[in-house]
């Protein structure tokens, strides 16, 4: 009997197959002591286990390239944290065994993530992840992982890896289901980076059975267990009308009667920039730049490093724009020689452009290898920073660019609500503003976005949300300036047409999230797209907020 279950959607599309579960058993070691080893040998052991894990995670970061990349490299540097290791050491002197070591110690380290508030409690799948790895290849089992499959399948699991979804091949993986998570979660990134649609924080998803057949839609977050043949053929005639629009309509964004709003690229590196091309992307709207200084925690790259990585993606958009994100460390993102060691609550911290004012000398390096890498080139720089609060941060990064001589417009992001509420002062010191919807959601609402039971308040249609992202449209138009929206909520095909509406004047997304977003944003008028935004505004939920805009925009 056909049964429907709604979760989260985060990824657009529709799939039909056969759940397949990921296995996720705990690998827990006996506590026994060891064998009649050596302290030594147990020592060697839990190292090079360690070692080939965090050189595992690399490479297959390497492989996956982009937003993976960035949060694979994280990963690896858990595998060989130092003080989780000098815990392990101290464990196995007391006679554990390296496996029992690395098991306990790394439930210690858990502990304090989970107490340490919801941002990195959040983090808590990421180290499990890790410390099976270590566990498995030290009783040299199999890693628990995505199934062995010839045949493609829906992936069902109650929270998903980094370094799994990373290299999942959507060949094989249809679209995939998760009990944990939320819309801006690592998983619901990366599905959108790879196409394949998805739905997550769905109540119950662990204990779909094996093999039942289901049916996902990434746009609505409906499941649908052992689905009609009835309704089978309504998902499959919408995904081909969908198709067929998508086909239809190339060029630059710009809705109906000609109102432009150039759709950017989202990216994490420069193996990004082809898949972005390919969308027919106008240029970057986020160019992340962590992933330069994840490979040594220790010290930050040197500007020759950086002008390598920087100039081949700025030469791919010769007559586009592309924004570059200075580095964004702290929280989920910690380097030893910039972060803090410890506080109470890194999310609320020293991160983003507070560490950068703390070390001038990181910030002008990386300004001063932008300024090279752009030197003859027509690309259009752009440059934001992280984390802006006030009028403050955005003068004091304002006379960091010019101090360097950068020639390249600056601007802030948004993803504090101190912000958008004083973003017209705020575009008296830089020239832009950038809205990053994932983190503005996180802090408006006190809701982690790796937290699954708080999915529902990381909903980008929350109605408080959109009203903070129409102050600072409001504010940009007002100053003459631009007000771009650079988070996740872009790559929402409805979504883009409301925050079109509120007077967004760009929209950047992943790569996959291009074709869609333009077809839909065609397919509609500026004054629609403003009377949808008045409607989600006008709703008390984010449900609703979505219904509504949808009933306007259906009278296209």
């Amino acid at each position: 009997m056909e049964t429907t279950l709604r979760g989260v959607g985060v990824s657009q599309g529709t799939a039909v197959g056969k759940a397949r579960h990921m296995g996720t058993a705990v690998l827990e070691p006996p506590a026994e002591p060891r064998p009649g080893r050596s302290a030594e040998h147990e020592e060697d052991r839990a190292r090079q286990a360690a070692d080939a894990v965090s050189a595992d995670l690399i490479a297959r970061g390497n492989l996956a390239g982009g937003e993976a990349q960035a949060v694979l490299e994280a990963q690896a540097m858990m595998a060989t944290d130092p003080e989780l290791m000098a815990d392990v050491r101290r464990r196995v002197v007391e006679g554990g065994s390296a496996e029992r070591a690395v098991y306990d110690a790394f439930a210690t380290y858990r502990a304090l993530l989970a107490d340490a508030g919801e941002y990195l409690a959040g983090r808590v799948a990421d180290l499990d992840d890790v410390r099976n790895r270590i566990v498995a290849r030290l009783l040299g089992v199999p890693m628990p992982g995505v199934p062995d499959s010839d045949e493609p399948y829906v992936l069902v699991a109650r929270d998903l890896a980094p370094a799994d979804t990373a290299l999942l091949d959507p060949s094989l993986v249809l679209g995939f289901v998760t009990e944990e998570g939320g819309p801006t979660s690592h998983s619901a990134i990366l599905a959108r980076s790879l196409g394949v649609p998805a739905v997550v924080a769905l109540p119950g998803a662990a204990g779909l059975s094996e093999g039942v057949e289901i049916a996902v839609d990434g746009g609505t977050g409906e499941v649908f267990v052992e689905p009609s043949p009835e309704l089978r053929e309504r998902l499959s005639a919408a995904a081909a009308e969908r198709a067929a629009a998508v086909a239809a309509v190339s060029g630059p964004g710009a809705t109906a009667d000609g109102h432009r709003v150039p759709l950017l690229a989202n990216i994490g590196g420069p193996s990004d920039v082809s898949a972005a091309l390919a969308a027919g992307a106008e240029g970057v709207g986020l160019f992340r730049t962590e992933f330069l200084f994840l490979d040594d925690s220790s010290a930050a790259p040197s500007q020759e490093k950086q002008v390598a990585a920087y100039r081949p993606v700025l030469e791919a958009f010769p007559e586009g724009r592309v924004v570059v994100r200075v580095l964004d460390a702290g929280a989920d993102k910690p380097l030893d020689f910039l972060t803090p060691g410890e506080e109470p609550n890194p999310a609320l911290g020293v991160r983003g452009l507070r560490s950068l004012l703390e070390h001038p000398e990181v910030l002008r390096t990386q300004l001063a290898a932008l300024a090279e890498a752009a030197d003859g080139l027509s690309v259009r720089l752009e440059v934001m920073a992280p984390m802006v609060a006030d009028t403050a941060d955005a003068r004091a990064f304002a006379q960091a660019c010019r101090a360097v001589g950068l020639d390249a417009k600056v601007g802030a992001m948004v993803e504090i609500p101190s912000a958008a509420l004083r973003a017209r002062s705020i575009l008296r010191e830089v020239e832009f503003l950038s809205l990053g919807t994932n983190d503005l959601a996180q802090y408006t609402f006190a809701a982690d976005r790796q937290v699954g039971a708080v999915a529902r308040l990381q909903d980008p249609w929350q109605p408080a949300l959109l009203d903070l992202v129409a102050l600072a449209a409001e504010a940009a138009r007002a100053e003459g300036r631009g007000c771009g929206v650079c988070g996740e909520a872009a790559a929402d095909p409805l979504l883009a047409c409301v925050l079109t509406g509120l007077g967004v004047t760009s929209l950047s997304m992943g790569a996959a999230s291009i074709p869609y977003v333009r077809a839909r944003l065609g397919g509609c008028t500026l004054t629609q797209c403003e009377r949808a935004a008045a409607a989600a505004r006008a709703a008390d939920t984010a449900e609703e907020s979505r219904a509504a805009a949808a009933r306007v925009l259906s009278e296209v």
